[in-house]
């Protein structure tokens, strides 16, 4: 049986565009570490590395499953239509992109100027694991893989009609370059969306929720991918993220209009949308 080919286009900028938003000189944080933006970058694209081929099979066991009910709900939320055009950014594994072409239906992507989704990573590991569930899901038409930074979109202006970043932002180094990118990317009335872990309430149900994550999770990610540092820096970088306000407002800062938020399970996680008008 000859399987399929899928592409990935790796679009290259002018190289020192492309790097220029990285500095060690700026000071930014792993987790709870203070380090340079460049070391930042790599570390992070470390631990990405590190946990591809068994990100799926950790989010359900941190998770409990819930982070599908979520991802579901994300994708009924942004509901898109037949001739939607998607940009999903630090989107590798396909998990919210193959959502999204069951949600428009084959007839949608079969059509003329139909719907399409380009996933972009700007890890290469985490691409390969999602082209490889692509080819075992049927999902070989309305898709691109492309290997590029959420800081520096290889995408031309007014592009995209929607924009999605699941559990990714909080990872980028310059957040807020990032959702200057989104917004430059997406056409005018376009739609900014994102599904973050955030800020959890009341204080009585944060407390156990830092009890489980801090002596749960690592530990279990050394269980199940024999690799401890990377899940302790997963649980440390959601401490660090914006809470659901903070964040509502750089998303606004960026040029944003009509943003709003959602909890949800009490604020574990938060679906963030905004417009482009």
């Amino acid at each position: 049986m000859i399987r399929p080919v899928i592409i990935r286009k790796i679009v290259k900028r002018n190289w020192f565009r492309y790097c220029s938003s990285y500095s060690n000189e700026r000071e930014t944080h792993f987790g709870y570490q203070n380090v340079g933006e460049k070391q930042k970058k790599e570390a992070v694209l470390g631990v990405f590395h590190n946990v591809a081929d068994s990100y799926d099979l950790m989010n359900d066991a941190m998770s409990l499953g819930i982070h599908r009910v979520w991802k579901d709900t994300f994708i009924r939320r942004l509901n898109p239509g037949p001739r939607t055009k998607l940009l999903d950014v630090a989107g590798g594994t396909g998990d919210i992109s193959f959502r999204f072409l069951d949600y428009i239906g084959k007839e949608a992507v079969d059509s003329e100027d139909g719907a399409s989704v380009t996933i972009m990573d700007i890890n290469k590991s985490m691409l390969s694991v999602g082209e490889e569930r692509a080819q075992k899901l049927g999902h070989t038409k309305g898709i691109t893989w492309v290997e590029g930074d959420a800081q520096e979109l290889p995408f031309p202006d007014n592009h995209f009609d929607c924009y999605t970043v699941a559990f990714g932002i909080r990872n980028v180094v310059r957040i807020e370059l990032a959702l200057q990118e989104a917004y430059r990317v997406l056409k005018p009335s376009g739609r900014f969306m994102c599904l973050e872990f955030s800020k959890v309430s009341p204080p009585e149900l944060e407390s156990l929720y830092d009890l489980y994550s801090f002596n749960v999770i690592p530990p279990m990610g050394q269980l199940i991918a024999g690799d401890w540092e990377s899940y302790q820096y997963l649980v440390e970088s959601i401490r660090k993220f914006p809470d659901q306000e903070k964040f509502s407002e750089m998303i606004k800062e960026a040029g944003f209009r009509f943003v709003e938020y959602e909890n949800l399970t009490f604020g574990v996680a938060a679906i963030h949308s905004g417009f482009k008008l």
